[in-house]
C-alpha cells in the first residue's frame, strides 16, 4: 500500500471520541489497563490512529509516548491500517518444514499482496508470525481467530473465500 493510499484511508477512517470515549468508560480511566484498552481500540477500529492513541493518553493521564510505546511494542497492534480479516500464517520450524512457504506463496498470489500489506479492498491483511503454539496442525494459518490446520496450498481458495 503506498504512503498516499495509507493517508487517505487515514483521514477517511478516523474513529471519534465518542467511540474511543465509550471503550475507556468499560475500564473507569484505570491506568493499569492500558492494555486492554489498547486492544479493544484495535478490535473496534482495525488499527490504532493516532487520535485514538492522543485521546487515550489524555483521558488515561498517561504520557502519549508511554501509550505509543506500548500499541508499537505488541504485535497484536497495529498503527497502520488493517482489513477487515487478518490472516497470521505460521512461519515456525513444524509449520515451515510441512509447506507454509508454499500456502504462504499461494496466499500472496490470491490476495496479490506480501506479508504485511493489506488488499487495496481492506479485505485482508496478511501477517507471517514465529509460531502460533498449533504445531501439530503445521501448516496453519488463523483467519480472525480460526486455525486452518494441515493446509495444502489447493485449499487455501476455498478458505479465504468464506470471509466475504
Amino acid at each position: 500500500m503506498s504512503p498516499k493510499t495509507t493517508k487517505i484511508m487515514q483521514i477517511a477512517n478516523q474513529p471519534d471520541d465518542g467511540e474511543i470515549d465509550r471503550i475507556l468508560y468499560t475500564y473507569g480511566g484505570d491506568k493499569s489497563s492500558l492494555i486492554q484498552i489498547l486492544l479493544d481500540a484495535q478490535s473496534t477500529f482495525h488499527w490504532l490512529p493516532q487520535n485514538v492513541l492522543r485521546r487515550i493518553s489524555e483521558q488515561l493521564g498517561i504520557a502519549l509516548s508511554e501509550v505509543y510505546r506500548t500499541a508499537s511494542f505488541y504485535k497484536a497492534l497495529s498503527l497502520v491500517p488493517r482489513g477487515r480479516h487478518l490472516i497470521r500464517i505460521c512461519m515456525g520450524t513444524a509449520c515451515h518444514v510441512r509447506g507454509s512457504p508454499r500456502i504462504l506463496g499461494k496466499i500472496e498470489q490470491f490476495l496479490n499482496i506480501r506479508a504485511g500489506e493489506t488488499t487495496r479492498d481492506m479485505r485482508f491483511s496478511l501477517e507471517r508470525v514465529n509460531c502460533l503454539g498449533c504445531c501439530a496442525l503445521g501448516p496453519v494459518i488463523v483467519v480472525d481467530g480460526e486455525a486452518h490446520g494441515n493446509l495444502t496450498p489447493a485449499e487455501v481458495e476455498g478458505i479465504l473465500n468464506r470471509y466475504e
